[in-house]
């Protein structure tokens, strides 16, 4: 009987913990798990890859640098067939790649070459794309560049927000590894190059990146809302000076007079931004820094005052 193929790997967040399991099932050897530190200033809101490698007694690692020279050598010396990154939040240098007898490979939660980069699930729905999907490629130096194995498709409905997206993205990696695993591991798994596509490379994004224009078309102020909405930083924009966080909107079938744009309306019961375009959108999840709004409240004082948008 030959002997279990062996993976190191690197790995966070729910992508991580269900494609650990994916391998543990398929009875890969996991010498060793690489994973980060939890931010005690993060808000935390997805499965542990540190708790799940305790509970299969995995031996564990949470280094500062993930390309450290000891860690690189350690590796080296476990001599893994395969090292795996799935979600995990440093890009890995050569010294570690190398460690791969057979190949280093990556979870990315886009449709490669689409949205390569940071937080590609945020970025396309801030773009408004109908699809997205989990891809397993291999790593090169580059960052998300490497030959293409395996993607699958998942949907973006007008109204998902970023978490809902999310967990489709974490069931199609979970698919996509359990079917492509028996091909790497018996050599004969498909790889295409994949063409590098100008403009598809998006970084990290900040908070800050969550202020509403409402400049913007209405559509365009919607996809940022649900892009960013918790447990990510949300969206926000000033109502009559005072800061407002917009958690949840719908697009709204009417258009608004210019004179009554860019103003917080309120119309049977709902709260409505005016956006200057003419679009409307119905906010339907708000707070500020003393807590949620109370929108019915809300929409029977701008019912009499409509209250200007930042």
């Amino acid at each position: 009987m030959s002997a279990a193929p062996r993976a190191v790997v690197f790995a966070y967040h729910d992508v991580g913990v269900r494609c650990l399991k994916v391998l543990l099932s398929a009875k890969v050897e996991v010498p060793l798990v690489v994973t980060v530190r939890d931010d005690p200033k993060e808000n935390r809101w997805f499965a542990s890859v540190a708790d799940t490698a305790r509970e299969y007694r995995l031996p564990a690692a949470m280094p500062d640098d993930a390309n450290d020279p000891a860690l690189a050598e350690q590796v080296a010396r476990l001599a893994p067939d395969f090292i795996f990154s799935f979600y995990y939040r440093s890009m890995l240098g050569a010294p570690i790649l190398r460690g791969a007898r057979r190949g280093a490979l990556n979870m990315h939660g886009s449709l490669l070459p689409k949205y390569r980069g940071r937080a590609p699930v945020n970025w396309a729905i801030v773009n408004g794309e109908r699809q997205t999907g989990a891809t397993l490629h291999y790593m090169v130096e580059r960052a998300d560049a490497g030959d293409i194995v395996d993607q699958l498709a998942v949907p973006i409905l007008e109204d998902d927000d970023a978490r809902e997206v999310f967990a489709k993205v974490t069931a199609a990696a979970e698919i996509v590894l359990a079917r492509s695993l028996p091909g790497l591991i018996a050599g004969n798994a498909p790889r295409r190059p994949q063409p590098i596509e100008p403009g598809q490379y998006f970084g990290r994004r900040r908070p800050e990146d969550g202020r509403i224009d409402w400049s913007h078309p209405a559509v365009r102020i919607h996809n940022l809302v649900r892009a960013v909405a918790p447990p990510f930083p949300g969206a926000f924009t000033e109502v009559d000076g005072r800061q407002w966080w917009i958690h949840r909107t719908r697009v709204e079938p009417r258009i608004i007079a210019p004179s009554q744009r860019g103003r917080l309306f309120g119309a049977q019961g709902g709260c409505y931004a005016a956006c200057r375009d003419g679009g409307v959108l119905r906010i339907l999840a708000a707070a500020t820094a003393d807590g949620p709004v109370d929108l019915a409240r809300a929409a029977r004082e701008l019912e009499a005052r409509p209250a200007a948008l930042g």
